[in-house]
């Protein structure tokens, strides 16, 4: 069965727009486990723009499930992730005016600030997944550097306009998917997944792991988010066309 991460920025970022306590995304993982996540993940960025240092370490005191960093290779994030002690780092790449995470990390021209990156939080226990483009050198590069998972990145496929394009897009998630597996290493998938776009994903022989959470937390809004985690678990429980 797929794991589903629920991926709470977006609570964070609500609240932040008023720089008021709530809502308050420790309260949101609960509620989110409650509805059947597997994991809470969170993308501590260095501009602090919706998840700040104190949800951090308070999620990491109440999550149950996993706790999944999302976090560039940056010397103050690390130092953090170490204190912390997520269950897992996924490593992506990050600029100060992107609205959200846009494209892959490019391991393959960041393969040693990635690798001693990879080195000093697996030293720490924690496991490591890097965020990459459905690119056969990233994927293996990935695996050649110490990565225990990558998270192939789907926003070429949930932002494809027509049929064919999508079936292209699908096809290269298909294939790096299918080599990632082969070279021992575990499959996660993201970025712009939807209620609407998921099940194709849910379809491929090798995912473990989504993580989902702009499509979530829109849907938590208007039905609350223990309904809206439980009908995205649904779909992905059921693999079925739609």
């Amino acid at each position: 069965m797929i794991r589903l991460g629920v991926n709470i920025d977006h609570v964070a970022t609500l609240r932040q727009a008023r720089r008021a306590p709530e809502p308050d995304p420790v309260a949101a993982a609960v509620l989110a486990t409650l509805g059947g996540a597997d994991g809470i993940t969170i993308h501590l960025r260095e501009d602090r723009r919706h998840i700040q240092d104190r949800d951090v370490y308070l999620l990491r005191q109440t999550v149950t499930t996993r706790l999944n960093l999302e976090m560039a290779c940056s010397e103050e994030i690390v130092k953090i992730a170490c204190s912390v002690l997520p269950d897992e780092a996924t490593l992506v790449p990050e600029k100060r005016a992107e609205l959200t995470t846009e494209g892959g990390l490019d391991v393959v021209t960041h393969r040693e600030t990635v690798r001693a990156t990879i080195e000093q939080l697996r030293g720490h226990g924690i496991q490591v997944s890097l965020f990459v483009d459905p690119v056969e050198s990233q994927v293996a590069m990935a695996q050649s550097i110490g990565a225990d998972a990558i998270e192939l990145q789907t926003a070429s496929y949930s932002e494809a306009k027509t049929g064919s394009q999508r079936r292209v897009e699908l096809d290269k998630l298909r294939q790096a998917t299918k080599q990632a597996v082969g070279m021992g290493l575990h499959v996660h998938m993201g970025h712009g997944l939807t209620y609407w776009n998921v099940q194709p994903i849910v379809m491929i022989d090798g995912v473990e792991e989504l993580n989902i959470g702009h499509s979530i937390i829109s849907r938590a809004v208007l039905v609350g988010i223990e309904r809206a985690v439980r009908e995205m678990k649904d779909l992905l429980m059921h693999k079925t066309t739609r």
